[in-house]
């Protein structure tokens, strides 16, 4: 199999030229430079109003075009920007790319989610919930069975005793968790939902003013487990704020608390292997994330659910 090439600024700089009007012209075109200077260089900002993506590969393609057809279907959902592509394409043979209109402002890694923001979170979950399943799955859209909490605790308490070894965490933390506990927190039959899966901090276009305005990235959406977006928001804002706006969609005290130990187990994973040489993340972003995710909150001292699945 013939290798995919790597983009380079004039790769890209020829691509735009065909893409946007007056950018060519002879002179030089927009300003274009990678959004992170880290990885294969798959996403520019093209002058300051737009993002060009790369497929980096042909699964990365489908999921792309797959992408284009699920914002289309999710946009009259959500109360927040979805990005819109301005010209879709390929910019190698068999390789996706798509030029997206820019989403203004930072990310929740910028900008604190303010209590108004928790609003606009709750919007996005509930409007997610809206998005009709069948059709997404119509359009490509995975099915993905919930993650087994148990085997997760079970991972977590195995990675926990390697940060207890680095001074890095009390692995203590994790007995509020059981064996019975985590049963209880299974998912519910029947809940499947469209689910973004990665609402990370990168991923949330947030206002200097709190304000929740875009969500980016929709090529890992699935049709699922909906903890799995509570359990990223605990990451991108906390578990505190994650948890209110879970509650304002209606979600109730199992699915919220579903959503926590996910993070919390995630966390104490992800950040285990990237100590032990896996996994390329940050290590202070991860650090960051693990202290979200374990954020007290007063849901905690809830000791028993209803089992009828009314609160779900």
């Amino acid at each position: 199999m013939t290798p995919a090439p790597t983009p380079t600024a004039d790769t890209v700089r020829r691509l735009v030229r065909t893409l946007l009007e007056n950018a060519g012209d002879g002179g030089p075109g927009p300003e274009v430079r990678p959004v992170s200077e880290e990885g294969g260089h798959g996403t520019w900002w093209v002058g300051t109003r737009h993002v060009l993506r790369l497929a980096p590969d042909r699964e990365a393609t489908v999921r792309m075009r797959r992408e284009l057809r699920l914002r289309d279907l999710v946009r009259p959902h959500v109360p927040v920007t979805v990005p819109t592509a301005v010209a879709h394409g390929e910019w190698s043979p068999g390789l996706a790319y798509t030029l997206d209109t820019k989403v203004p402002g930072g990310t929740a890694e910028d900008h604190d989610v303010s209590a108004v923001g928790e609003a606009d979170l709750a919007a996005l979950l509930g409007g997610l919930r809206e998005v009709p399943a069948r059709q997404a799955e119509t359009i490509g859209v995975p099915r993905v069975a919930p993650r087994s909490l148990e085997a997760l605790r079970r991972m977590a308490v195995a990675a926990g005793e390697h940060l207890a070894a680095a001074d890095e965490f009390d692995p203590a933390r994790l007995h509020q968790l059981t064996p019975p506990g985590a049963a209880q927190l299974a998912a519910q039959p029947a809940t499947a939902v469209l689910v973004h899966h990665a609402l990370r901090g990168e991923h949330l276009v947030v206002s200097p003013d709190g304000r929740v305005r875009g969500v980016l990235d929709w090529t890992g959406a699935v049709v699922g487990d909906p903890a799995e977006d509570i359990a990223g928001l605990a990451l991108a804002v906390g578990s505190g704020a994650a948890v209110r706006a879970a509650t304002l969609t209606g979600y109730g005290a199992r699915a919220c608390l579903r959503g926590l130990w996910l993070a919390r187990c995630d966390t104490v994973v992800r950040l285990a292997e990237r100590l032990t040489g896996r996994g390329a993340e940050p290590p202070a972003l991860l650090r960051t994330q693990l202290r979200r995710a374990w954020e007290a909150i007063l849901l905690e001292r809830v000791t028993e659910l209803r089992e009828d699945g009314a609160d779900d």
